[in-house]
């Protein structure tokens, strides 16, 4: 049986004061869904101060991205380690916005997930389709292609030792998601191409996911909760999600 998962990205938003103000609302909530797991996404620099919030309410805390380079002159990054030292046990791999505004490949994404994992953090996989891809029905060739790469490098097992989310390009922060009918058909191909390891392996859905759909999405088999963007922002709209994981 899957534990179901929740997890929150707040992208680049906030304050110290208010990144703290929701940990602590999210942490005072807990008991409302002791049933699932949750993890958010604070900026970087907010990190320690939600951690160090959080880690009494059994909720994790990971980074928006990390280096594949465990040290160096690598002005800006923050490797594995370094995320690990200030708390977190997640990090985000090839989120739809670091590969398209930062050019991380899948090959430069497959490194950050065997980073992660040597640092004993769990990595979130993000994959998905462009709109145009979508029309052109490469939907399965690309999510193959981007998980496939992370395969040849780190192994199998290793994939599906970490977390796959599904976020539709086409779907992020437009208000536009995937009916519940197309994202189960992604998930139950990504769990076919993890093959028998899979079966245990959290695949979670990304994509203007709110509190009026998740219930239609996470009722679906293969779904095993989502990725949450802007709704994990507002406490009360993210503990309804997190309620309907149950």
């Amino acid at each position: 049986m899957r534990k179901p998962l929740i997890a929150g990205n707040w992208k680049m938003h906030g304050s110290t004061a208010s990144a703290i103000e929701l940990a602590d609302t999210l942490g005072s909530c807990r008991h409302l869904f002791e049933g699932a797991d949750m993890v958010v996404f604070p900026p970087a620099v907010y990190i320690q101060h939600v951690a160090e919030q959080l880690v009494k309410n059994n909720i994790a805390v990971g980074g928006q991205t990390v280096s594949e380079h465990a040290k160096g002159a690598y002005t800006g990054e923050i490797s594995a380690g370094m995320l690990k030292d200030l708390g977190c046990s997640y990090v985000l791999v090839g989120h739809s916005e670091r590969r398209a505004l930062y050019v991380e490949t899948s090959q430069s994404v497959a490194e950050k997930f065997k980073a992660a994992q040597e640092n004993k953090l769990t990595p979130i996989l993000c994959v998905g389709e462009s709109l145009l891809e979508r029309q052109q029905d490469k939907t399965f060739a690309v999510i193959n292609s981007q998980i496939a790469a992370v395969i040849d490098l780190v192994g199998l097992e290793a994939v599906c030792n970490g977390v796959v989310a599904y976020e539709p390009v086409w779907a992020i922060g437009t208000g536009q998601v995937a009916s519940p009918e197309q994202a189960q058909e992604v998930h139950a191909t990504i769990r076919k191409q993890l093959g028998e390891g899979g079966s245990t392996t959290r695949l979670l859905y990304g994509g203007s996911v709110k509190s009026s759909n998740a219930a239609a999405l996470f009722s679906q088999p293969d779904i095993d909760g989502g990725l949450v963007g802007g709704a994990s922002l507002e406490a009360e709209e993210f503990l309804k999600i997190a309620q309907l994981t149950l």
